[in-house]
C-alpha cells in the first residue's frame, strides 16, 4: 500500500495523459471490471490453492502492471496497466484478511481479529501516507518517477509474500463441481444468511461513500487553489487518518456499541459530503478527512462480522464476493459520477452523492442491526 503514484494519479491522467474526468471514472470503472471478473474466482482459488499462492501471484502481476504504466502514452496504455493491476488486487482482496484470521484462529486468538485487522489497515495506510509525502515533489521533478519507485515497492512485496507461512488446511473431500460449490457459497452469503447479506451490502455502500472522493478530491483541491506541493502531505494526512481510526475502531466499538458506531458512520458520511459540496474555499478539503475517518472505523469492524460468519473453505470467497459487489456498483456508478463532475461541477456532485448516501444508509443500518446475532447490538 505504499502507493507513490496515488497522491498525484488524477493529475497524471489529466495533465500527462490528457484524460477528462469522465474518462478517468470510466478508466476506474474498467479497472473495477477486471477486478470484478476475477474477484470471486480469485477468492475461490485462494481458498483451494492457498492464501500465500494468491499473494505471490498478485505481487508478480503488480510488478508487471506498474511496469506497463511507465510506457503508457494514451488511454489504451493506461487501461492495460489498470487491467493488470485490477487482477492483482483481486488476488490480494480477501486473501490477506483470511490469512490473518486463520492465523489468529489457529493460535486461539480469534476474538482479537478486529484489533489486528485495525493494525494491518493502519500499517497499510501508514505506508500509503509515507509514499504520498514526497509524491508531489517526485511528480514535479519527473511525472514517471513515482511509477518507477512503485515497481520497487512491488518487488519488495513479492519477497515478503514469499516469506509468509500458510495455516494448516482441513483436507475436506474435493467437491464434485467447483462451479456448483462456488454458486452455493454465493447463495449462502446473499440469500440464506440474512445478517451476512446485510453486512455485505452495508460494507459495500460505506466503501463507495469513501471511494468516490478518492478520484474527485485532487481536481477539487486543484480547482480550489490548493498548491501542488501540498497534495502529497494532504494525501499522507488523509491516509494517516484512516490508519489512526482503524487502530481505534475496536476501542470505539467498545464505547459506542454496534448501534452507536453505525450512527457515527452515517454522520461522518453526510457531514463529509455536505462540507465538500458547500465550501469552495481552499480549506474545504478538510471535510474529506471525515470520510477517511469513516473508512478507517468501519473496515475492521464489518470485516470482523464477515469473518465470524465464514468458514475456512469459504472465507476468502465471501470476502471476495463483497469486493465483487462493490466493484460492480462502482462500474455502474463511477462513469455517472464522472459525467456529473464534468457537466454539473465538482461541488454539486458532492451534494448529490451526499443526498444519495443519506437516503440509502439508514435502511441498510437498520437491517444490519436487526439481524445481528443475539447479544451483539451493544459493546458488551
Amino acid at each position: 500500500m505504499t502507493l507513490f503514484p496515488m497522491a498525484v494519479i488524477t493529475l497524471f491522467w489529466k495533465d500527462h495523459i490528457g484524460l477528462s474526468l469522465t474518462e478517468i471514472l470510466l478508466l476506474q470503472g474498467l479497472f473495477s471490471v477486471a477486478t470484478l471478473l476475477m474477484e470471486y474466482p480469485s477468492g475461490y482459488i485462494s481458498d483451494r490453492l492457498g492464501y500465500r499462492f494468491s499473494l505471490n501471484l498478485a505481487s508478480v502481476l503488480g510488478v508487471i502492471g506498474w511496469g506497463v504504466y511507465t510506457q503508457a502514452e494514451n488511454f489504451a496504455g493506461v487501461l492495460i496497466a489498470e487491467l493488470l493491476l485490477g487482477v492483482s488486487f483481486a488476488f490480494i482482496s480477501g486473501s490477506d484478511s483470511a490469512l490473518l484470521f486463520e492465523t489468529l484462529k489457529h493460535s486461539g486468538q480469534e476474538e482479537d481479529y478486529a484489533r489486528h485487522d485495525g493494525r494491518m489497515t493502519g500499517a497499510a495506510q501508514l505506508g500509503e501516507a509515507c509514499g504520498a509525502l514526497g509524491a508531489g515533489l517526485m511528480y514535479a521533478a519527473a511525472p514517471l518517477l513515482p511509477f518507477f519507485a512503485q515497481i520497487g515497492v512491488w518487488l519488495l512485496a513479492l519477497l515478503i509474500s514469499r516469506s509468509l507461512r500458510e495455516t494448516p488446511v482441513d483436507h475436506a473431500p474435493l467437491p464434485h463441481s467447483h462451479l456448483t460449490e462456488a454458486l452455493q457459497i454465493g447463495r449462502e452469503a446473499l440469500l440464506d444468511n440474512r445478517h451476512l447479506r446485510y453486512t455485505i451490502f452495508l460494507s459495500t455502500v460505506l466503501g463507495l461513500a469513501s471511494f468516490f472522493p478518492v478520484w474527485l478530491i485532487q481536481p477539487t483541491m486543484q480547482q480550489n487553489g490548493v498548491p501542488l506541493a501540498w497534495f502529497g502531505p494532504i494525501w499522507a494526512l488523509a491516509n494517516l487518518t484512516v490508519a489512526l481510526t482503524s487502530l481505534l475502531s475496536q476501542r470505539t466499538f467498545f464505547h459506542l456499541g454496534e448501534r452507536g458506531l453505525g450512527v457515527l458512520f452515517l454522520l461522518l458520511t453526510v457531514a463529509g459530503y455536505a462540507g465538500l459540496g458547500w465550501f469552495e474555499a481552499w480549506w474545504g478539503f478538510v471535510f474529506y478527512f471525515l470520510l477517511t475517518a469513516m473508512r478507517g472505523l468501519q473496515g475492521p469492524r464489518l470485516r470482523h462480522h464477515l469473518q465470524q460468519a465464514s468458514r475456512r473453505r469459504n472465507r476468502a470467497s465471501i470476502l471476495s464476493l463483497k469486493s465483487l459487489i462493490f466493484r460492480l456498483l462502482f462500474v455502474l456508478g463511477g462513469p455517472l459520477v464522472g459525467y456529473s463532475a464534468d457537466t454539473l461541477g465538482l461541488h454539486p456532485t458532492f451534494l448529490l452523492l451526499g443526498a444519495a448516501f443519506a437516503l440509502s444508509l439508514p435502511p441498510l443500518l437498520f437491517l444490519f442491526l436487526t439481524t445481528l446475532p443475539t447479544g451483539r447490538t451493544e459493546s458488551s
